[in-house]
């Protein structure tokens, strides 16, 4: 979820991902290399929203928001078929994406006290995160690789909350979307 490798997360915080389980098989290994997030216990995902609220705030009520929320959205398909980058970021690329941009618009919407990356993008990328390296050769490499075991198609049925303890991330809540 961190938007680099730095592991500069905090006890407390949350995030809201889609887990991409079906893009394991072809991410896992180089996330385990190049991606410190899946050592944090991470699974391959795209983020809706990071960092949400301190786990402190997360109540009862939040909870039963949030499930409310996304039960309002539909459960979809979506399709993995090519990588993208941002600087030192090789990511898989979802098509479409609108859908999982409207989930974001949507929680960011309901507490806009937790903008997506605390405001610094203009615009937030729906992207699976396969690698971090400053060394573009390596990033080529891994997209060369992976690029030929495209495409990947995943079933958007949930969003978890995760929460970070320190050390690793933990699920704290699944919220079904409709359907």
């Amino acid at each position: 979820m961190a938007e680099d490798s730095t592991g500069g997360q905090r006890a407390g915080e949350t995030g809201l991902i889609v887990k991409v389980p079906e893009a394991e098989p072809v991410v896992g290994g180089w996330r385990k290399r190049f991606d410190s997030s899946a050592a944090l216990g991470i699974p391959a995902h795209v983020t809706v929203l990071y960092p949400f609220l301190p786990h402190d705030r997360i109540s009862d009520r939040v909870l039963g928001e949030l499930g409310e929320l996304f039960a309002s959205h539909s459960a979809f398909d979506t399709g993995f078929e090519s990588c993208g980058r941002f600087p030192g970021v090789l990511h898989l690329a979802p098509a479409p994406d609108g859908r999982l941009r409207s989930l974001t618009a949507a929680v960011a919407d309901r507490w806009p006290e937790a903008p997506p990356y605390q405001g610094r993008f203009a615009d937030v990328v729906p992207h699976l995160t396969v690698a971090f390296s400053q060394d573009p050769t390596v990033l080529d490499e891994i997209e060369t690789e992976i690029s030929n075991r495209l495409p990947v198609t995943a079933r958007v049925a949930s969003v978890h909350l995760l929460v970070f303890d320190g050390t690793v991330w933990h699920d704290r809540a699944e919220f079904a979307l409709r359907g």
